[in-house]
């Protein structure tokens, strides 16, 4: 609409090759029940072989909110408490305790809320056949973890800060006290009550289902190398689901913070779940402020994941694509569904400045879409946090590509649009060095670490080009 021109209308599968997505899956339900779901496109690009209902997806940090399911059904039976001390039911493994720790404790509460103080936002998990660490190694960064050490660096119970290692804390806790593999945790206290036939938390995927499986795809629609990423983290990332599985797992919860079933969670389980614990988590789900929704995202190698629901219908939409670039279409597909079953109390933001740039960026092309940004940025309203961020984006997607010379465009206006950003610099230097500009690279990784000395990777990158690094330190 802001470029002067009218609104696209597109069927999905005509967004779906805009975006080079291989594949979709979504289900929607209403009032407490399926109503429909359905597949579209391959399991694998430049595959035939079509997505169905049944096809696995990583559902990634939608894991989280499923884990926390299983420790709230156990809390329940007086196995724990959501507020004590989580060292006190770690066995096998500490948290290392500190200066932050000394007054206020991490709990279960705050680690399923992230406000924990932990570390460790996500992870990138494990291509084929890489070594692949225990959960302790993992926790405490030791080699082959490809992740830093969990630990706490905020007092706990002060700050809202996304922790993937905090969940992987639960995750050790559970399986100490349980004395059982995490995945069969999983099954018994959530995916079998609830019959989910189509999940599992194993990590890696059993043989026997990996025909089921749709392979993850990178940004503009190559094949994840090895098909997919392990993830010992099974709790934070480990879940291969379908849309209708997670559906369930939505209308389960609904249910029973309506009094209606607990085969899971009671009643006042369910609705502490529900209940902000930080600024914009309920115990495992997201619950956005200003919103009458709580559900969760994801965002593995290779796959996006989003499930939203309302808890007093019992109603929501469940999706899943097995592209890095899934999630661009998944605000426009929820607006769309919840616009046709009239719910209320979710907003949708489909002309912010990342979608607006990228969509020009890939049917206008680079010219255009570096104009409108410009133009954008002067005239965008003070809350609108118009950032670096997206032109970069933008680039290393077109980098990924092969498309040099457009990566170049859009890092050349980033580094002009915000001059004080090193990061910038250091995205223009990857461009010129691609591009094969030596002496133009060196001169911007040389500026990307004058304004930030600690840039580690622009001193290596100088290095690789023969260039001094007298600015380091």
């Amino acid at each position: 609409k802001e470029t002067g021109e009218k609104p696209r209308h597109l069927p999905l599968q005509e967004w779906m090759a805009l975006y080079e997505i291989p594949g979709l899956s979504i289900a929607v339900f209403d009032r407490g029940s399926l109503a429909w779901a359905k597949g579209y496109g391959v399991k694998e690009a430049g595959g035939t072989a079509p997505i169905t209902v049944d096809t696995l997806f990583q559902a990634a940090s939608i894991s989280k909110p499923v884990a926390a399911l299983a420790a709230m059904h156990h809390a329940e039976k007086r196995k724990w408490s959501l507020d004590e001390d989580i060292n006190a039911r770690l066995t096998s493994w500490k948290l290392p305790d500190n200066a932050f720790t000394r007054e206020q404790k991490v709990t279960l509460r705050r680690l399923l809320s992230h406000s924990a103080g932990t570390t460790v936002h996500g992870f990138p998990g494990y291509a084929a056949q890489a070594p692949v660490p225990t959960l302790q190694q993992l926790l405490d960064g030791e080699q082959p973890a490809n992740s830093a050490p969990v630990r706490v660096d905020t007092v706990p119970g002060t700050l809202t800060r996304y922790s993937g290692g905090g969940t992987s804390i639960v995750q050790q806790m559970l399986t100490d006290q349980l004395q059982k593999p995490f995945a069969q945790i999983m099954k018994e206290a959530v995916l079998a009550p609830l019959g989910l036939k189509h999940s599992t938390y194993e990590q890696p995927l059993p043989k026997a289902l990996e025909p089921l499986a749709a392979v993850g795809a990178r940004s503009g629609g190559k094949n994840l190398e090895g098909r997919w990423h392990t993830y010992p983290e099974q709790a934070a990332a480990g879940l291969w689901t379908t849309p209708s599985d997670l559906a369930r797992i939505a209308m389960e919860v609904s249910k029973a913070a309506q009094g209606k079933s607990q085969r899971v969670v009671s009643q006042a389980m369910a609705k502490q779940m529900l209940t902000r614990q930080s600024q914009a988590f309920g115990i495992g789900f997201h619950l956005p402020p200003g919103q009458a929704w709580f559900g969760h995202g994801g965002s593995n190698a290779g796959y996006r994941s989003l499930l939203v629901a309302f808890a007093e219908t019992g109603s929501g939409v469940a999706i899943m694509s097995n592209s890095d670039d899934g999630g661009l279409l998944f605000d426009r597909i929820v607006a769309s569904v919840a616009t046709e079953y009239g719910w209320k109390g979710i907003t949708h933001n489909l002309e912010n400045a990342f979608i607006t740039t990228d969509l020009l960026v890939r049917t206008k092309g680079v010219d255009t879409a570096v104009s409108w940004f410009t133009a954008h940025k002067r005239s965008a309203p003070a809350e609108e946090k118009v950032t670096s961020d997206i032109l970069n984006v933008i680039g290393y997607a077109r980098l990924n590509k092969g498309q040099v010379a457009d990566a170049v465009k859009l890092f050349e206006a980033n580094a002009s649009l915000f001059p004080e950003d090193a990061n910038t610099h250091d995205s223009l230097g990857e461009g010129y060095a691609a591009a094969g500009r030596k002496d133009e690279a060196i001169s911007r990784y040389k500026k990307s670490l004058e304004l930030n000395p600690k840039n580690d990777n622009a001193v290596k990158k100088l290095r690789e080009l023969g260039a001094a690094t007298a600015t380091a330190k």
